[in-house]
């Protein structure tokens, strides 16, 4: 009988055993499958982040003039650039690129208006992070700016009235010519022309005034905001010889290659992914 019972007793530890064995196995198999799904896919996720989102792993650690935020002085009388709306929010192709950029870098974009040559001194104070408003890389800016690759391409027009004798470029000698202060516009005119005969405006549109009031003989501006000016007041026109093309990118601070670098990295995924393309052709009709 003690023997039944001791062959009995082992009986049952053995299947208890065997039993606990199994539970604890089924356990481990299912948690481990929803644990190797959770793996995959995150591991899928972040295949997929790294691949479209460089930009956010040069922006690891980023230092910014706030921190969380980006920002961008500009000159928002720029269209279609930078403008603001009727509500006072800024808008434009700018406005667009930078809110992408941002948003690629994880950062809030703050943007700050002021005259177009106290937004390019902003970032060479530290005050900003960043200049975007149609601003062309010239030698004496990189002087003291660092500017990322281009993403748009502006033409330098002249705008007249209607009926002008000003057909070309050749005939800007010794007439007075409108411009934004701190443009390449501005520069170009008065290095060829004489400070004498160029006048100086805070931006595009208190010249175009001008030139509607007959301060001015002309107008030399960027040629996308020349269009919506000349749309917006009858009886100017544009010429058909552009002034010069130049390229258009982002000023910042001389040296600060860890935010060129993440600038760039931003840029290159929205031009790759049609990103910028779109803004562009949102406001500029191709013609």
């Amino acid at each position: 009988m003690k023997k039944l019972l001791s062959v009995m007793l082992a009986a049952a530890l053995a299947l208890s055993v065997t039993a606990c064995g199994n539970t604890a196995s089924s356990e481990s198999t299912a948690a481990s499958e929803p644990a190797a799904e959770s793996a995959s896919s995150e591991a899928a996720e972040t295949s997929e982040a790294a691949g479209e989102d460089t930009a956010g792993a040069a922006s690891a650690g980023l230092t910014t003039v706030e921190a969380g935020k980006l920002i961008m002085s500009t000159n928002a009388a720029f269209p279609p650039y930078e403008m603001t709306a009727d509500d006072g929010s800024f808008e434009g192709i700018d406005v667009e690129i930078a809110g992408a950029i941002a948003e690629k870098l994880g950062l809030e974009l703050q943007i700050d208006d002021m005259d177009f040559d106290a937004a390019l001194l902003s970032v060479q104070q530290d005050k900003a992070d960043m200049v975007m408003a149609g601003v062309t890389v010239t030698d004496d800016r990189l002087l003291v700016m660092d500017f990322t690759e281009s993403y748009a391409t502006g033409i330098q027009s002249i705008i007249v009235p209607e009926g002008s004798d000003i057909a070309s470029i050749d005939d800007l000698a010794g007439k007075v010519i409108g411009t934004q202060r701190g443009t390449t516009g501005w520069q170009y005119c008065t290095d060829e022309f004489g400070d004498e005969n160029v006048v100086a405006y805070d931006n595009g549109l208190t010249a175009v005034q001008a030139l509607n009031n007959g301060q001015v003989d002309c107008v030399v501006i960027d040629n996308a905001p020349a269009q919506e000016f000349v749309e917006a007041n009858p009886g100017l026109t544009i010429l058909e010889t552009p002034y010069a093309e130049e390229n258009y990118a982002i000023g910042v601070n001389k040296g600060n290659t860890q935010l060129l670098d993440a600038l760039n990295g931003a840029i290159a995924e929205l031009q790759a992914d049609g990103t910028i393309q779109s803004i562009l052709d949102k406001y500029i009709s191709a013609e």
